[in-house]
């Protein structure tokens, strides 16, 4: 099985290709506006190392979210054109679990967040088991303090990980039962982990009705919403 992975939900953009649970090929860049600009050259590069053509692939994993609205639509809309011009199977995986799978160590609970801007992460509580991770709670959409104060009901030992410096300085300091960790963004190897596993299962997804996770509208919705509200453009 054959696997292309994009991962955009963050601003670490990443594509691995991998054949089975085998890594292949993978190429990485931090860059919070440059995913359209990356994904279809690190796709080339990618396919030119393992020499393999597009008509290769069975599956494609992407990355659904949360996170930022740009970054979401360029992966998903790459996944879905790709999986569409060579018949390939979409596997959907979500931000958070692919950020717990690789922290997954030991037997602190682990609190992944993705910075949504806003000043608001998303978040999940999950549970390290044998072979993986379960998400052990709700995803949310909170603001930074309110993520603290989620932080502090909680009486098992916990493990943060992923945009951790996005939240404010000093927002930790005093909580005694946590710990910070990496990795600070998903990528495209974990991706690619999950998705082999996934689609073992024949858990795909149509490709038409892929759709990113973004938890909250985006602002040009929302804007338009304001402007009809104040009669400034027609409904």
């Amino acid at each position: 099985m054959k696997i292309l992975a994009i991962e955009t939900s963050t601003p670490a953009s990443s594509v691995a290709i991998g054949e089975d649970n085998d890594l292949v090929a993978m190429t990485l860049r931090v860059d919070s506006k440059g995913h359209v600009g990356f994904l279809v050259s690190a796709i080339d590069y990618c396919f030119s190392q393992a020499g393999w053509k597009p008509k290769d692939i069975d599956v494609v994993v992407v990355d659904v979210g949360p996170g930022p609205f740009t970054g979401l639509r360029a992966g998903v809309s790459t996944a879905q054109a790709v999986a569409a011009a060579v018949g390939a199977h979409v596997v959907t995986v979500g931000s958070l679990t692919t950020l717990a799978l690789r922290a997954a160590t030991g037997r602190r609970r682990i609190w992944p967040i993705v910075d949504v801007r806003r000043g608001e992460v998303a978040t999940a509580p999950y549970r390290p088991v044998p072979g993986g991770v379960v998400r052990d709670g709700a995803t949310e959409l909170v603001k930074c303090e309110d993520f603290r104060n989620l932080l502090d009901a909680d009486s098992e030992e916990t493990l943060v990980v992923g945009d951790v410096p996005a939240l404010p300085d000093g927002m930790m300091r005093g909580l005694s039962r946590v710990k910070i960790g990496r990795p600070r963004y998903p990528a495209a190897d974990v991706l690619l982990e999950i998705g082999y596993l996934k689609a073992r299962q024949e858990e795909f997804a149509s490709t038409e009705e892929v759709r990113p996770l973004y938890l909250r509208e985006p602002d040009a919705q929302i804007n338009w919403r304001e402007f009809r509200e104040e009669g400034l453009w027609p409904s």
